[in-house]
């Protein structure tokens, strides 16, 4: 331990990563010595130009970080060619909500140029809750926080916002509604 500890601390290589790393808001709140235990859960993949990185559709395990390269995310239209969404530069971010649920992705992601992608599985990240709570914590948080403000984005832009349309029902106390699903409470 303390000679991996040694050299995570001199190598360039490793320091170049904690720095990039570090400035992702994603891993705010994360310290200078945990980083070791973040790139142990981190894994890095190159990908070509015109390579795809996930389909629309396909089931979610991983968020992406991207550290090089340019990535075209694009929607599929309906009868139409796929419209894109975003390109995403060195730092952004994307599939965090893999992170979350395995459910199918919402748009593609196309490498437009060599691109060197770090990926953190939802299996590492289970992994990092329950063994280094803090990291975990840390990176749940701020997924919280960003999924918080895209919910408030859509709702202060729709005609009728959710908290307007939840008034608009009938109030029953808890004891009256019956859980909404199994494992749900009410």
């Amino acid at each position: 331990m303390i000679h991996w500890l040694k050299n995570a601390l001199f190598d360039p290589e490793f320091n170049r990563k904690r720095k990039f790393l570090q400035r992702i808001s994603l891993f705010q709140g994360i310290s200078r010595r945990e980083f070791g235990q973040l790139f142990q859960a981190l894994v890095t993949r190159p990908y070509a130009p015109g390579e795809i990185l996930f389909h629309e559709g396909d089931v979610g395990r991983a968020l992406f970080i991207l550290a090089s390269g340019h990535v075209e995310i694009t929607r599929a239209g309906v009868n139409v060619d796929p419209t894109r969404v975003a390109i995403l530069n060195p730092g952004d971010y994307f599939g965090e909500m893999s992170l979350l649920d395995e459910r199918p992705r919402t748009a593609s992601a196309v490498a437009t140029e060599p691109v060197q992608v770090y990926l953190l599985y939802k299996t590492e990240l289970e992994k990092l809750v329950k063994n280094v709570p803090h990291i975990g914590a840390a990176i749940m948080t701020h997924l919280a926080m960003l999924l918080a403000a895209r919910l408030r984005s859509m709702t202060e832009s729709a005609p009728i916002s959710i908290a307007s349309t939840v008034s608009l029902t009938p109030t029953l106390s808890l004891r009256e509604r019956a859980p909404e699903g199994p494992g749900e409470a009410a």
